[in-house]
């Protein structure tokens, strides 16, 4: 059933006009008035509604019902994702949140091979956010997670939550992935950009409580290395068991 997302409160029996991203899908999907579609709004529930009305520039629903609906993973990934260029960064955080990831936080690294800062920034921020609610409404998610605001390597360090795991892609000093005990509280993962760390870079993250981690012997991509990490993190420890 099409799934779109809203950013207000819903609850049953509510009739709402649907804003105009959703009356254009809508129209993309061919969707007629009378069709069933599902509603969310992040809070972690989903709301069946049924097409009232579908005009060129207007369409309402009616809220029928509330559900629960338990979609979350219960690990708790944070990625920390060092920004690439090109749509590697689109892909990346779209087939992040498809695996469960719970949180995005892009950020520049030396070797980044694109910049970004001010209003650049905060436009590319606000984009990335339209992805990922794309991806929730695609993947069946109802928890919408929250892409940060692009922040430099050093000042990322800085803010991360102390209790979590905190584990570094690279090959320099790395262990297994499998052999890494995951703290309750949830894991932080970093991947740096498509030159890798700079050694710098890397003894800053060690200082910082990073452990290096690796998935085998073969030096990946960045947008491969974090969705094989998160992969694999899900079948070890996640929902993926």
């Amino acid at each position: 059933m099409p799934r779109f997302y809203l950013s207000e409160a819903l609850h049953q029996g509510q009739i709402i006009d649907l804003p105009d991203n959703v009356v254009r899908h809508l129209h993309v999907l061919r969707i007629r008035p009378n069709e069933d579609i599902v509603l969310f709004n992040g809070n972690g529930r989903a709301y069946p509604a049924r097409l009232l009305a579908l005009e060129k520039r207007r369409a309402s629903a009616e809220v029928l019902s509330e559900q629960t609906a338990d979609n979350e993973s219960a690990l708790s990934i944070t990625l920390v994702q060092a920004i690439s260029g090109g749509d590697r960064m689109d892909f990346t955080l779209q087939k992040s949140v498809e695996l469960g990831v719970t949180e995005i936080r892009p950020i520049l690294s030396e070797r980044c091979v694109v910049r970004l800062s001010g209003e650049r920034a905060e436009k590319r921020a606000a984009r990335w956010q339209d992805i990922v609610i794309a991806a929730c409404e695609q993947s069946g998610r109802n928890v919408v997670p929250k892409v940060l605001p692009v922040a430099d390597y050093h000042a990322a360090l800085a803010a991360l939550p102390p209790e979590n795991t905190r584990l570094l892609m690279s090959l320099n000093r790395a262990r297994c992935l499998k052999d890494v005990v995951p703290s309750p509280q949830g894991i932080v993962l970093m991947i740096g950009p498509e030159g890798g760390w700079t050694p710098q870079e890397e003894e800053q993250a060690f200082a910082a409580g990073f452990q290096s981690v690796t998935l085998g012997p073969r030096v990946l991509r960045t947008e491969t290395a974090s969705l094989a990490a998160i992969a694999a993190m899900q079948t070890l420890w996640g929902d993926f068991t």
